[in-house]
């Protein structure tokens, strides 16, 4: 068996540490679709738990007090329940088995704390906290691969 010549030792390292740097690069890229197919997730999940939940008492079957917007008073109690106002024994009705957090947030936030949210009396244009959970969004100043801002989603 041969010995390799310092000449092909020296290419060889060399395509090695091309291939590493362009493999580098692509594993971020396959990383952050992986985060933002999770944020889309993510989001859908809570909203439609959010939509599901106004709907609920709307209906009449979610107690609520005059002047309340119907939608829930906070995130965790999609996960919590409520009582079923029209079940005579007042069974309790889940909108989300779990609350999913941003994958975009801070990993020390629980997961209610990593969404920013949006009550039903803020603007659109400058979503603020309020007595209720109207929708949710990403707080991540970052930008998806499509130009948006996660923010935006």
């Amino acid at each position: 068996m041969k010995g390799f010549t310092l000449i092909e030792l020296v290419v060889t390292v060399a395509i090695v540490a091309i291939l590493a740097s362009v493999a580098l690069p692509l594993n971020e890229l396959v990383v952050q679709r992986a985060k933002e197919q999770d944020l889309r997730r993510a989001l859908r999940d809570v909203r439609d738990a959010i939509d599901a939940y106004k709907q609920a008492s709307d209906e009449g079957r979610i107690q609520r007090r005059a002047g309340d917007s119907g939608y829930p008073p906070r995130l965790e109690i999609l996960v919590a329940g409520v009582e079923d106002q029209r079940n005579p024994r007042k069974d309790k009705i889940y909108f989300l088995r779990r609350l999913p957090r941003d994958p975009f947030a801070d990993e020390t936030a629980g997961a209610a704390d990593s969404w920013g949210k949006r009550s039903y009396a803020s603007p659109p244009e400058d979503p603020r906290e309020g007595d209720d959970v109207f929708d949710v969004f990403s707080r991540s100043a970052l930008v998806g691969l499509n130009g948006r801002p996660y923010r935006e989603w």
